[in-house]
């Protein structure tokens, strides 16, 4: 990270990885992975939200083939994957609050129910809070924004 670099008299610190806490990380990195699998993405079977990656096929054969293909630009990069946090051959899953099957998008009921349990948001960042939470699912919610 040569952009965080720390001078000091005894010599030049450098982040041998992306560091936490920095603003504009997320996206710099969203901005690599998209880069790095520009192809992949294009060609319409896997999707990449920052360090989450989803490949989809149809069927589990050609899944097999895309994996190895993903992988594969992973080792140049010095990308690691935990294999305890992956999940293969799923017909179903929980993707950024959403529930995924098919070509079906649902709320995560887990997630609505947080905020139900939730009082009433009475302060300027609970509500805030709620309108963001409640804007992130507008599509699944009838009538959210009538007027657009």
């Amino acid at each position: 990270m040569k952009l965080h670099r720390i001078i000091r008299h005894i010599g030049i610190y450098e982040y041998p990885r992306m560091p936490f806490g920095i603003n504009n990380e997320p996206a710099h990195f969203q901005s690599i992975m998209d880069t790095i699998y520009q192809e992949e993405i294009l060609d319409g079977w896997m999707v990449v939200y920052i360090d989450d990656i989803i490949i989809y096929s149809e069927p589990w054969e050609d899944d097999v083939q895309y994996i190895e293909r993903v992988l594969s630009k992973c080792t140049p990069i010095n990308l690691k994957i935990s294999l305890k946090k992956c999940n293969f051959g799923q017909q179903k899953l929980l993707a950024l609050g959403h529930k995924v099957r098919g070509l079906s998008l649902a709320i995560d009921q887990n997630k609505v129910a947080a905020v139900l349990k939730n009082p009433v948001p009475r302060k300027i960042k609970e509500i805030k809070s709620f309108l963001g939470f409640s804007s992130y699912y507008r599509d699944h919610i009838k009538l959210f924004c009538p007027h657009n």
